[in-house]
């Protein structure tokens, strides 16, 4: 199965049916499955989100429900008229929904279970489906394909009211059952809890090794752990809170910029549907801030005002230097952001990618 190119270049990840069942089983564990639920598949079976959570359909025998592509009107349509019970979303389909004119017309009472992941999500988003369907039960799995693929999950008590308030819903949630999971510097020992870092996994459900690529499967795992490349840091409870993917993180002026925390501030604005961040080549300070950003319909927004928005929250240096308006981004087929599109134009004739 391949990786999703977000970043780099896809590479194939050689996967034993032992690491599916293992992750499979992991997964049960941690939220049990039932007989009587009817599971929607909108992630294409090419991700590997949706295709461990139909093999862990056919281990528990529920009723899978699955759709050719995501395509709102049809996948809300499906839930009222199947009663769909649960569902896997990644953001950018939650928001698409959202902003749909069927969705508060559609009877979505149905849905009991909905779990989210493959790219960090705004607590606006969360609390926007949480107000229209307050009884959802809401879960957050952070993983790769590499891990076949849950790392942690953070589970519906930590999407309740009081947890939200606590802040608990900005964490990926801790390790899973079975998997071990640490924090570690650049020279791959464990950092003090709080201090920021590479994730680093190991379990029964991970991958073994890139297909045909030695030095990167070497790079990757090291000593029976998968060094994942996500930056975070762990908190004195365990729970897991991720900062951004290395490669996204931006240094501007010698200072790191996570891209993941400015793109969090954008998205809260009422008028944002979607956006990313990336570096790009800036000659005094190495990488300038940039931010591209999609208006919701019937909304427009000025460079200006997107930098007054985030100097109201993060510091000088972590605001966009400059702004691009787009109709929409870069995605995925499973509806992840393409960010080594938007970055390649203006790294183009450059020796590397970053400063």
């Amino acid at each position: 199965m391949y990786t999703g190119g977000t970043t780099g270049f896809p590479k194939g990840v050689m996967q034993s049916h032992l690491n599916l069942w293992a992750a499979c089983i992991q997964r049960m564990a941690e939220i049990p499955q039932t007989t009587d639920k009817r599971d929607l598949f909108v992630m294409p079976l090419f991700h590997i989100a949706g295709l461990a959570r139909v093999v862990s359909g056919f281990i528990s025998g529920g009723s899978l429900v699955l759709v050719p592509m995501f395509e709102p009107s049809e996948v809300l349509a499906i839930i009222e008229r199947e009663a769909v019970t649960d569902t896997i979303l990644v953001p950018t389909m939650i928001q698409t929904l959202l902003a749909h004119p069927e969705f508060v017309k559609r009877d979505l009472s149905s849905l009991k279970r909905l779990t989210y992941g493959a790219s960090p999500i705004a607590g606006e988003i969360v609390e926007q489906i949480l107000a229209v369907l307050p009884e959802l039960q809401l879960s957050h799995s952070y993983g790769l394909t590499e891990a076949c693929p849950i790392v942690s999950t953070n589970p519906p008590e930590n999407h309740t009211l009081a947890a939200r308030q606590r802040g608990l819903t900005r964490s990926v949630g801790r390790g899973g059952f079975g998997v071990n999971v640490k924090v570690v510097d650049e020279h791959g020992r464990e950092v003090p809890r709080g201090t920021v870092g590479e994730i680093i996994v190991r379990g029964p459900n991970i991958m073994q090794g890139y297909w045909n690529k030695l030095e990167e499967t070497a790079k990757a795992l090291r000593d029976g752990w998968l060094y994942t490349g996500d930056g975070a840091y762990m908190d004195e409870q365990g729970y897991l809170f991720i900062i951004d993917r290395l490669k996204d993180m931006i240094v501007s002026g010698g200072e790191n910029v996570y891209s993941a925390e400015v793109e969090s501030v954008i998205t809260r604005h009422s008028a944002v549907a979607m956006c990313a961040v990336i570096g790009i080549p800036h000659d005094q300070w190495g990488e300038a801030v940039h931010a591209v950003v999609v208006c919701k319909s019937g909304t427009s927004l000025s460079e200006n005002e997107v930098r007054a928005h985030c100097r109201e929250s993060i510091a000088g240096y972590k605001c966009p230097k400059s702004v691009e308006f787009r109709e929409s981004l870069p995605l995925t087929g499973a509806g992840k952001i393409l960010k080594r599109e938007l970055r390649d134009p203006f790294w183009a004739g450059k020796t590397r990618g970053v400063n």
